[in-house]
């Protein structure tokens, strides 16, 4: 099977398990950098993918995107070119749109009743003050739209501090969501792998040092965790309803139970291998083994 993984960087841990894992299984697989992809339409009945000066469009059966947050609007564009010429991917373009954006995932979970944190977004600066005591009073949680690995999320601890960093990221034209502050989480969140809607593996991240964000990329620490049923059917139902059969998703617990606060479609696999000495990467090859087989009949 061909097999491309797009990734900026073979060197970045996850893609260098996932091709050392493919390459094990006997497979083409090959890394493409999805920044110096581009697509030439209208010349030909199917659309042309070129990798450089290399043409790349036929013979491959399978993608697997590691999209950063930077690229994410070039990237889900080679993505969604990749599908429409027939590859299987394991997450589509829509989903990694979907999950990216902070905002549309808080309304697609919230309209399929999966429990999320209070989260108001707005732009009006002159309601600063009542969007702050809607979500309960200070402190709250402000997070840009698009982010990842704990960037672009910060705690105000005032209401003083809130309506400073509000009204500084509306003048300066920012996309924010603010949320509740789950006080009783106690700066630790639960991290659930997910691999053809299937959990594989969890683990309990907790903030390091002074910092509130739980993310290991950023300093937290990691420690086992039993997930309880429900928590297992939030997380399997948001990767879904997200349309991301290979994911990420993290669940805070509150004192109204689990609440589901981001997912991932690029998620990282070093902190949760190396913690649960799971193999994750040898699972997503073989959902990609199981499915592009079934795709290309």
């Amino acid at each position: 099977m061909n097999i491309y993984i797009l990734s900026i960087n073979s060197r970045i841990y996850s893609t260098n398990r996932l091709y050392h894992e493919a390459a094990k299984k006997g497979h083409n697989v090959r890394v493409i950098d999805h920044t110096k992809c581009a697509v030439i339409l209208g010349e030909d009945a199917k659309p042309q993918i070129y990798f450089g000066a290399e043409n790349i469009t036929n013979g491959v059966h399978a993608i697997i995107p590691r999209i950063g947050t930077s690229v994410t609007r070039h990237g889900s564009a080679i993505v969604k070119q990749f599908e429409m010429n027939g590859a299987f991917t394991t997450a589509k373009s829509l989903g990694i749109i979907r999950s990216r954006n902070k905002l549309r995932t808080m309304q697609i979970l919230a309209r399929k009743r999966i429990p999320i944190p209070k989260t108001l977004f707005a732009k009006d600066p002159s309601s600063v003050a009542e969007h702050i005591e809607l979500l309960g009073g200070a402190p709250i949680i402000i997070k840009l739209q698009e982010g990842t690995q704990g960037l672009g999320v910060m705690i105000a601890e005032s209401k003083k501090s809130a309506k400073s960093i509000i009204e500084s990221l509306y003048n300066m034209n920012v996309n924010i969501i603010m949320q509740e502050f789950i006080e009783e989480a106690n700066g630790q969140d639960i991290r659930v792998y997910i691999v053809g809607n299937k959990i594989v593996a969890s683990m309990m991240r907790s903030s390091g040092g002074e910092d509130f964000r739980s993310n290991v990329h950023r300093g937290g620490t990691t420690e086992s965790v039993t997930l309880t049923q429900y928590e297992k059917k939030i997380a399997i139902h948001t990767a879904k309803v997200l349309g991301l059969p290979v994911c990420g998703v993290d669940i805070i617990r509150s004192k109204r139970g689990p609440l589901v606060i981001e997912a991932n479609s690029s998620a990282g696999l070093e902190g949760i291998e190396s913690h649960t000495k799971v193999n994750i990467a040898g699972e997503i090859i073989k959902y990609v083994e199981k499915n592009a087989r079934k795709f290309g009949k």
